[in-house]
């Protein structure tokens, strides 16, 4: 049984209070990053630089209490090494300069050797591992094949990732040729994150909730229980927790929870005590507080969280966290208002 309350958590273990992380604790919000950054020329230099990678996934560890740490890193490292080539420029997103567009670009595809071709995020988890001395639990993650296989079809961003749902409409077989490879490639590349030293595992389906009833079973789910039940297999990822965040995707919470992970992350449009009321004991749960909260007042983003915590109760298996991602124009000093007020409140729910 782990000392870390994180791990506890998400085991549904007791804990002596709620423990938080941030998805996106290292990020442009902190001045501390934007300066490394800076040195480092551009986002995926940053990404492809293991100390430096290190560096910021350490500097909101120094800066506040969190539970957790997580990988500085991207979800496009996947299609990057698969020769898509990556860049990210700033306030344009990311962009994969050569998108899949034919049956022949996507038969094409292999997954890359994670040691090998993403040996640059082994080495990162690895210093990470050593430089945290065990202060807190180190989270691994990857996109989910859907929502990678969005970016890798459209090549940008998108509202509505139209050519990819058009993909999967008029050519299903080969939209599961493609998400079959990226499946076996974030299998993969998760085992070995835990294998070079990740405590947790979290699998980001950004665009799942953009899916029909329907389509979201075949094209999302399916991959992401493929996904679960596959590193079960693998020895060093077998008994590392797994977390599915599949935004939007409230409807599905049964089945997601079905999948064999440990956790499903939930946004902010359906309430804890309902969540936990569909799931029962089957998983733990992590979230969800609104990233616009952080934009209040000191006293209505403790309130806030104490609501939360409050909708969950004293039950076992709750990590907080945002909805999403904390957003670049949060000022830090609100981050520790909620950091400090979920630490407050979790000890008071659960009499630690």
């Amino acid at each position: 049984m782990s000392d870390h309350r994180f791990l506890r958590a998400l085991a549904r273990q007791p804990v002596d209070r709620t423990p938080v992380w941030i998805m996106r604790q290292a990020g442009r919000y902190l001045p501390e990053y934007r300066a490394t950054r800076a040195r480092a020329g551009s986002f995926v230099n940053l990404c492809k630089t293991p100390e430096l990678a290190c560096e910021v996934t350490l500097q909101p560890i120094a800066r506040y209490p969190l539970d957790a740490a997580i990988l500085f890193s991207d979800i496009l490292t996947i299609p990057d090494a698969m020769g898509l080539g990556l860049s990210v420029e700033e306030g344009a997103g990311p962009r994969l300069a050569k998108p899949m567009r034919t049956h022949a670009d996507i038969a094409a595809l292999t997954a890359p050797d994670p040691e090998m071709d993403l040996r640059y995020v082994m080495d990162a988890v690895r210093l990470i591992r050593r430089e945290l001395h065990d202060k807190v639990p180190l989270i691994g993650f990857a996109g989910s094949p859907w929502t990678l296989a969005c970016y890798m079809i459209e090549g940008q961003g998108s509202a509505s990732f139209a050519r990819a749902k058009a993909l999967a409409l008029d050519d299903p077989a080969t939209m599961h040729k493609l998400l079959d490879v990226v499946a076996r490639s974030v299998t993969a590349y998760l085992a070995a994150q835990a294998a070079a030293g990740a405590q947790a595992l979290m699998v980001f389906d950004t665009w799942g909730g953009l899916l029909a009833p329907d389509m979201f079973g075949e094209f999302s789910l399916h991959y992401l229980a493929r996904i679960a039940q596959s590193l079960q297999s693998h020895n060093a990822a077998k008994s590392t927790p797994l977390i599915l965040f599949s935004k939007g995707a409230n409807a599905h919470l049964e089945a997601l929870a079905d999948t064999g992970c440990a956790a499903l992350g939930l946004d902010w449009t359906i309430a804890l005590g309902e969540a936990r009321a569909r799931v029962g004991g089957r998983v733990a749960l992590q979230g969800n507080l609104d990233p616009a909260v952080l934009q209040a007042t000191p006293a209505v983003i403790a309130a806030e969280v104490e609501a939360a915590l409050a909708d969950f109760g004293a039950h076992p298996g709750h990590v907080f966290n945002l909805g999403h991602g904390v957003t670049p124009d949060v000022d830090p000093e609100r981050v520790k208002v909620m950091v400090d007020a979920v630490h407050a409140a979790g000890r008071r729910i659960r009499g630690g």
